[in-house]
């Protein structure tokens, strides 16, 4: 015998319709709690965030900023690596210290720390004269070069800008040269069977391309510009050293030399470091260093920007996801 199919009454429609509504409603409660705990998570990270920079912003006013120190002491500024722009040795970064080193109260006498193999020949200049324009403007504060293990090239550049210059007998010194380095791929190109595809607007656009025969004009075009920037470098040293410098053929032929050797020269005027400067030559033996330095608060918070960024998206993603 068949079942009579069940008949819904009126009561049990309305409420199973109530029951849907408070099912969505109680859907939705539960959607809006969790995107509520989702930010409350992301402003209490953002308020330990600024709580952290704001601590470490107070422990950092005495790391690595230089105020006026009391009292007479030899300041140091140091120029190391490469000399480049956006380094650690780039003009403007050791500008500002030579800066802030001849205008401190105390400063008796002011000490370029130089450990570098050269580079960028306009930012050595750069370098250079600032540190001729600082002598004249201080004329009772001298600037001393300490040369480390290597003053080369451009840091030889930077130093003659110094009254006198200091070496280790084993330093490497010297290297008044210019270079410019390149590769060439002429013959590898023909025994790979490859043909260089090239379109330029004016005839020496691609000049030195390393996959095309160098052309006799343009190897003589940047031999001139090499020593015009080698005839600069001479002048620079001529016009640092003056007498001073002997009189051998070798010495703007890119050679180096050891100190020792580099003092027979006229390269440099004595043996000694930093504190040897700082206690013998200028008289004050307590030194402050005014390298400009990023402090713990800037790399704390460039690296907390990138952390907050990454779970400003991880958030992001998670609050697309629950609300579909």
């Amino acid at each position: 015998m068949a079942e009579e199919p069940k008949v819904e009454s009126a009561g049990e429609r309305e409420h199973g319709w109530e029951r849907e509504v408070l099912t969505r409603l109680a859907y939705a409660g539960l959607v809006e709690q969790r995107r509520a705990r989702r930010w409350s998570i992301f402003f209490r990270f953002v308020g330990l965030g600024i709580f952290a920079l704001i601590v470490l912003r107070v422990l950092s006013l005495g790391i690595g900023h230089i105020a006026d120190a009391e009292g007479p002491h030899t300041a140091v500024v140091r120029l190391e690596g490469v000399i480049a722009p956006g380094t650690q040795a780039d003009a403007a970064v050791v500008g500002r210290g030579l800066r802030a080193a001849f205008k401190a109260k105390g400063t008796e006498g002011v000490v370029l720390y130089i450990n570098s193999p050269g580079g960028s020949p306009v930012q050595a200049d750069e370098i250079n004269r600032e540190m001729l324009r600082l002598r004249k403007a201080y004329p009772k504060i001298p600037l001393y070069a300490v040369c480390s293990d290597v003053c080369a090239s451009g840091g030889y550049y930077a130093a003659v800008g110094a009254r006198d210059i200091y070496v280790n007998p084993a330093s490497i010194v010297g290297s008044i040269g210019v270079r410019m380095d390149g590769f060439g791929f002429v013959d590898a190109m023909k025994k790979l069977g490859v043909t260089r595809r090239l379109m330029t607007a004016g005839e020496h656009k691609a000049g030195l391309d390393p996959f095309e025969p160098v052309k006799p004009e343009e190897k003589a075009h940047l031999q001139k510009l090499l020593d015009q920037v080698h005839t600069q470098f001479i002048d620079a040293v001529k016009r640092g050293r003056g007498k001073r410098l002997a009189n051998d053929p070798t010495l703007f032929s890119g050679y180096f030399w050891t100190g020792e050797e580099a003092r027979r020269l006229g390269l440099a005027d004595g043996f000694g470091s930093v504190r040897y400067v700082a206690r013998s030559v200028i008289k004050a033996p307590r030194v402050v260093d005014y390298t400009p330095r990023r402090d713990l608060f800037e790399r704390f918070s460039q690296g907390l920007g990138t952390s907050v960024a990454n779970a400003l998206l991880t958030l992001q993603e998670k609050l697309s996801f629950g609300l579909q």
